[in-house]
């Protein structure tokens, strides 16, 4: 087992004990400065915000947590019954436990950008501006085949814990740090959470892998139960674990459309993001049409999830209600802005910010 990698400097590494868990959280800034929230997607944890983190003024106070189940936060199980509720509920008790009780600019990072849409929804006069960077569709993860979510069966077959590659979930468990196979951790960072042109430093490189290898694997966790189903592909989600949570049978985030007051909301997208695409390598509708996964019933059944467009058109319908929405895309970036571009990306948020 390597050594961790070191912080970036002025970046402080807290745990808090709240009334629903420990949470492991990075902080950096001045203790009373403007609240910034940046949560993390799947398989990875804060340690990826800690570059950003050092170059933010100190006039914000920057909290980036590890969710449950990720970093060092306690592995506490999954409800996915409720979506991505546990995420910010967590949340909003860790800020609570740190005496955040001001609103905050929420910043979430693919699943993170889906615990921001949640957080948003239930708590809006709480969240001063949310962005979202390459976020998870408002419908969820797999399933759906129209900009409204409609699902492509009843029993949202084809979503969950079961479209997840085992040898992925294997190698997670086992710590893999090779790149000897293509669904290694090592090799799935490379091509996915980046541009594949995107060649990251050797030093980084190690602290991401560490931080996709925190994941929590199990059932109630990373990536959760699986149902079977007579539907193609053969299975739908259970009810335990984080890939279950962005099912659309569970996950609907387009009542943000609804919310009173309107925090303004800001997109971010990497244009060649493979992984919340409306071609996804990671949707079974796509594979399917491609021919990766055999037995595809056709588009006229289950094409692939138009991720993209879904979140475009919730987002339209916030703005048509009175919302304040911008989106931004950089051209030649993946699934991760801020990794990728980060001086794009440090100057747009603090324009953001200071708006």
């Amino acid at each position: 087992m390597t050594a961790p990698e070191p912080l970036p400097r002025g970046v402080r590494s807290r745990t808090a004990t709240t009334g629903r868990l420990e949470t492991h959280y990075l902080e950096s800034g001045d203790a009373d400065g403007t609240p910034l929230v940046l949560l993390h997607g799947n398989c990875s944890s804060s340690r990826f915000w800690g570059e950003l983190m050092a170059d933010v003024p100190d006039e914000y106070r920057v909290i980036a947590p590890d969710l449950r189940g990720y970093g060092d936060t306690a592995t506490e199980p999954v409800d996915a019954t409720d979506g991505l509720g546990d995420f910010a509920a967590d949340v909003h008790a860790l800020l609570v436990e740190l005496g955040v009780d001001e609103p905050v600019a929420m910043v979430g990072w693919s699943n993170g950008g889906g615990v921001t849409m949640r957080y948003l929804r239930e708590r809006p006069a709480d969240v001063s501006v949310g962005v979202l960077v390459n976020p998870v569709s408002p419908y969820g993860f797999g399933g759906t085949v129209d900009v409204e979510g409609t699902p492509a069966y009843d029993d949202y077959a084809g979503s969950g814990a079961g479209a997840v590659n085992e040898d992925f979930v294997d190698a997670l468990a086992a710590g893999d740090r090779s790149a000897a196979e293509n669904t290694s951790p090592r090799s799935i960072l490379r091509s996915f959470y980046v541009d594949p042109s995107t060649e990251l430093d050797s030093t980084l490189e190690e602290a991401y892998l560490d931080s996709v290898l925190s994941t929590a694997i199990g059932e109630g966790n990373y990536p959760g139960d699986v149902t079977e189903s007579d539907n193609w592909p053969g299975f739908g989600p259970g009810t335990r674990g984080v890939n279950n949570a962005i099912s659309p049978k569970y996950f609907d985030n387009s009542g943000i459309v609804d919310v009173s007051p309107k925090p303004p909301i800001h997109w971010i997208r990497g244009e060649t993001d493979s992984i919340v695409s409306n071609e996804s390598f990671f949707d079974l509708g796509y594979l399917g049409q491609i021919g990766e996964v055999p037995g595809w019933p056709g588009e006229e059944v289950f094409g692939p999830q138009p991720m993209v467009d879904q979140t475009r058109t919730v987002l339209e319908d916030y703005a048509d209600a009175g919302g304040d929405i911008e989106e931004s895309v950089y051209e030649g970036v993946g699934h991760s802005p801020h990794i990728e571009a980060p001086d794009r990306f440090r100057e747009e948020l603090l324009s953001v910010l200071a708006d």
